[in-house]
């Protein structure tokens, strides 16, 4: 790379969403007072790093440039935002002083905040950054020492990790860099998690989850407080398959632009849990310039269980419907849209009435009419439509100590589950989709075939109880039975009992 007045470049990444930008940090210094300007639309994070770079150069015994220092960041109609720009920034002035040859900048993506003191410390995004560098054709990139097994989990790029600025410099001029191949992963204390036969009872609600686990379809759970609703749902994540390796390296993606931890591909899908006081920037995602991913993007290719669910205020819920149909969320800003994965199973919990009792033998109420029916309505139409499976949960009827026996545990379920699971994946093999809820509506009309006793449904339609969207789902039930019990092709039971499941028939 030649000098044109002691200008040199390096490289990093920019992150709207999930899609990746290559940047390119140019440092430019020429005569006058000594002053450092930034430009290319940095925020305030970004602005702030010329002081940051500047006294971690100085603390490592490096020179900053004695004159006019412009840094540029191009393209420059890009809004740029992070700290993780610091190392790119420190790499253009030190080559510019001759520190770092400028030739060995070239194809490497530099990603990483700098301190005060010269230490290299972790930063969000270092994933799906270096998967889009990936994909634009980089395969070098030199990233904190803390997060080198986050960015080696990208196939086909040499990674080289630093502790200092005093390491990038090495690496940059042909060290290898710090080795983790012999530091132990940091154990992470975890609870066991829930198991189905610590559930008593409760076989409808059960048979339910199993069926909304099998054909991956969205649940609603409803009943009194105390009933096994929370319990329920925190189970379903057990009886779940594990993620694939395309599935596990979309949720890491995610989780790393809020986690700067994500040393390992996951295996099991996510769970995802907001309480009912969440905001909608948390639930779908937000922020001032550059939206960040919320508990719907999270959960992706996991749940999302919102207990009680008529808490949660009405533009949070609302705001369910697109990702819910379209599995991904669309951010819009002044500047810029971002796009985020959340193709989540949703799993909603509700009490009968505010104070709970409404349903329950024998137990006082004490809420109005109104105040039952404005609870209910907060649960749109809409929203419910778009749910498969409705279940209700009954109060108990006798003592948990007389009710217990032996229950089937959740790895039980788990290999029905994956069975069912395997029979839609071959079904649907050459399609875009694996499970039952992801087919579309045309597809399961005109290239399935059609169940035996689809006249089953005539006589609801006609009543006006179900639309257009709650026969497919019908229909995308009875598949999921059907894939569960073994057949080949749904019949008029299968019908029957997806079409109970879909109105929240536990009789």
């Amino acid at each position: 790379m030649t000098s044109v007045w002691g200008m040199a470049r390096a490289q990093s990444v920019a992150l709207l969403g999930m899609d990746a930008t290559v940047v390119e940090v140019e440092a430019w210094t020429g005569s006058g007072l000594p002053r450092t300007t930034m430009v290319g639309l940095p925020d305030t994070a970004l602005t702030q790093a010329k002081e940051r770079c500047r006294a971690a150069v100085l603390s490592t015994g490096y020179h900053w440039p004695p004159q006019v220092l412009t840094i540029n960041f191009t393209p420059a109609s890009l809004p740029k935002a992070g700290s993780h720009y610091d190392l790119g920034i420190a790499a253009a002035v030190l080559a510019t002083e001759s520190v770092i040859d400028r030739a060995q900048l070239e194809g490497v993506i530099l990603f990483g905040e700098l301190g005060l003191d010269g230490q290299v410390h972790p930063v969000h995004g270092v994933l799906p950054a270096l998967l889009g560098a990936r994909r634009l054709g980089i395969t070098r990139a030199v990233v904190p020492a803390a997060q080198v097994r986050e960015a080696r989990l990208v196939e086909g790029m040499d990674v080289r990790g630093v502790r200092t600025l005093k390491g990038l410099v090495n690496v940059l001029n042909g060290a290898a860099g710090v080795s983790i191949e012999n530091d132990p992963v940091p154990a992470r204390p975890a609870s066991p998690p829930p198991d189905l036969k610590d559930v008593v009872g409760l076989a409808q609600p059960r048979w339910a989850l199993e069926v909304a686990a099998a054909g991956r379809h969205h649940l609603y759970f409803h009943g009194p407080p105390g009933a096994g609703k929370t319990l329920l749902a925190s189970c379903l994540p057990t009886i779940l398959p594990d993620l694939s390796v395309d599935e596990a390296m979309e949720v890491a993606a995610v989780h790393s632009l809020v986690d700067t931890s994500v040393d390992a591909l996951p295996t099991r899908p996510p769970y995802s849990a907001p309480h009912h006081t969440a905001s909608l920037a948390s639930l779908i995602g937000g922020g001032a310039r550059i939206a960040r991913p919320g508990a719907v993007s999270l959960a992706h290719r996991g749940v999302l269980f919102l207990d009680e669910a008529p808490e949660f205020s009405p533009p949070c819920l609302e705001a369910l419907r697109t990702p819910l149909e379209l599995g991904e969320i669309v951010l819009g800003r002044s500047q810029m849209s971002v796009r985020y994965p959340a193709r989540f199973q949703l799993v909603l919990a509700a009490n009968p009435c505010p104070c709970g009792m409404a349903s329950t033998p024998r137990a006082r109420c004490t809420c109005t009419p109104n105040a039952i029916r404005r609870y209910g309505s907060r649960l749109s139409g809409p929203i419910l439509d778009r749910i498969d499976i409705q279940a209700q949960i009954l109060p108990m009827r006798r003592t948990i100590m007389a009710a217990a026996g032996p229950a089937e545990s959740s790895a039980v379920v788990a290999e029905r589950v994956r069975a069912a699971r395997d029979r839609q994946a071959a079904r649907l093999q050459g399609t875009p989709w694996l499970t039952n809820a992801e087919v579309t509506g045309t597809y399961l009309r005109k290239e399935l075939p059609v169940p035996e006793g689809i006249s089953v449904l005539d006589s609801v339609v006609q009543q006006g109880t179900l639309s257009a969207r709650g026969v497919d789902k019908v229909v995308r039930i009875a598949w999921t039975v059907a894939d569960l019990q073994g057949t080949d092709r749904p019949n008029g039971d299968h019908l029957t009992v997806a079409l109970a499941l879909r109105q929240g028939d536990n009789k």
